[in-house]
């Protein structure tokens, strides 16, 4: 079998809007390096002082060096039916797959990733970078942060791993079903062989234990490792293979539950990699308040955090249709309400709709009353029911509670009969979750959906 010991410099941290600066290739025939390549590139872009400072390579450097599509072929042919091996592979091999595709080429090689190896092979040290690994294990590095350098010290770190591998570790990872190629450098297999093929909520830690990113899942193995398949080039991907260093987990019993405990635990840990859930919040509210003269009065505002809602709305239309139902159905003023800005008495006095308290006519009291019992129909209206559901194992259920329109909490029990008394036993037994437009709307439809789970209580 034939290895192909891959370093390379680059611009930048990823491949979408970064240039190559220095490839090195070393063919290795399980034995020792049969052939070796390196090549100047010409990145076509500026390169940046900090990597200048970083590898010696400058602007000037590279100014006649050929571009990567002048040695794309030659670099192609090398590494083609190659297992390509490098120190943190995913790196190395999203650059050349990624510009390789530019210049016509489809890279697609077996990976080892001599940091897993090492971790694997050589346990126990107190850093698997190359630089303090090699310095750890005696091995000289000439034109350290050089390509060809580079690849030189990872060539003979790999000779040493090939000489130490006497339980066919190499093999195994080799294997399509391992995934080991497709893992973050610092991610153990163990993590993954653990996750169950059940639905659950897992969190991905960085090297201090950090949740950096919470996800659902309606089978957790395979989720998890499709976060590593493919090769992205993006600088958002690649940062985030690289802070991965562990994966915990919680199982649900089913995979709505695993949502709602998702958006919650987002909302609680506020993961600094899960931007779009933590944009959303419904954005609009129907309040009630007393004004300076005793009236009390609807209105559609914005969302507070602080403030207590009638109602959420995910669109300022939708929160003035409902409110316009409610002054249609309710006999209410459309001025107190906000929906009218007239100087004077609103449209619908005139026509008996309004019963003239934006006039004068009706007193408080009386306004105050009907709205008030428009209220508490409006809340008689809200549904209160549990869905019922599998558990985590065959001999449990789960169970979700809404109450008078709002997401009480979910858990687990044993038996149905568990419903028959009502929702106050059910509460005591339920861990509690916060309860937006976003959650309530997930069950609503489910329920829809699947109305033999439902249980009016």
């Amino acid at each position: 079998m034939l290895y192909a010991v891959v370093d390379i410099e680059t611009t930048g941290g990823h491949a979408s809007a970064n240039g190559i600066t220095e490839v090195a290739i070393n063919i290795h025939n399980e034995n020792q390096v049969v052939e070796s390549y390196t090549t100047l590139i010409n990145p076509r872009q500026f390169i940046p002082a900090y990597i200048t400072a970083l590898t010696g390579i400058d602007n000037d450097m590279v100014a006649e060096a050929p571009y990567f599509e002048d040695v794309a072929l030659q670099i192609y042919q090398l590494l083609n039916e190659k297992v390509f091996v490098a120190h943190n592979v995913n790196f190395d091999y999203s650059f050349l797959k990624h510009h390789l595709a530019a210049a016509g080429y489809d890279l697609n090689c077996r990976k080892l990733c001599t940091v897993r190896l090492s971790r694997k092979l050589i346990p126990g040290k107190a850093s698997y970078s190359l630089g303090k690994l090699c310095s750890a294990l005696n091995i000289s590095i000439q034109n350290r942060h050089r390509a060809g350098g580079d690849a030189d010290a990872t060539s003979i770190l790999f000779n040493m791993l090939l000489e130490t591998d006497h339980e066919g570790v190499i093999a195994e990872m080799l294997k399509k079903s391992s995934k080991e190629q497709v893992l973050p450098p610092h991610l153990d297999r163990a993590s993954i062989l653990r996750l169950p093929n059940q639905p659950g909520v897992y969190y991905f830690k960085d090297n201090k234990g950090k949740i950096v990113y919470v996800g659902k899942a309606k089978n957790l193995k395979k989720r998890v490792i499709s976060h590593f398949t493919g090769n992205k080039p993006n600088k958002q991907r690649q940062d985030f293979l690289r802070t991965i260093y562990n994966v915990d987990y919680v199982v649900c019993g089913t995979e709505l539950m695993a949502l709602i405990l998702e958006a919650n635990e987002i909302k609680r840990l506020w993961p600094e990699n899960n931007r779009a859930m933590k944009r959303y919040e419904h954005k609009y509210d129907l309040y009630v308040f007393e004004d300076q003269n005793g009236y009390l009065r609807l209105a559609i505002d914005k969302h507070k955090t602080n403030n207590k809602s009638l109602q959420s709305f995910n669109s300022l239309l939708e929160g003035y249709n409902f409110l316009n139902q409610l002054i249609e159905k309710y006999q209410l003023c459309a001025k107190l309400c906000y929906l009218q800005k007239t100087a004077t008495k609103c449209t619908a006095h005139d026509n008996g709709q309004c019963f003239g308290v934006c006039s004068g006519i009706e007193t408080v009291a009386v306004y105050n009353k009907r709205l008030n019992n428009a209220l508490a129909e409006l809340q008689r209206l809200q549904p209160s029911f549990a869905l019922v559901d599998d558990g985590r194992e065959a001999e449990e259920l789960s169970c979700l509670v809404v109450e008078n329109g709002t997401f009480y909490g979910m858990g687990y029990f044993k038996d149905k009969t568990y419903l028959a008394d009502g929702l106050a036993p059910i509460k005591n037994d339920l861990s509690i979750y916060q309860s937006n437009s976003y959650i309530l709307n997930l069950i609503l439809n489910h329920a829809a959906e699947f109305p033999q789970k439902l249980y009016k209580l």
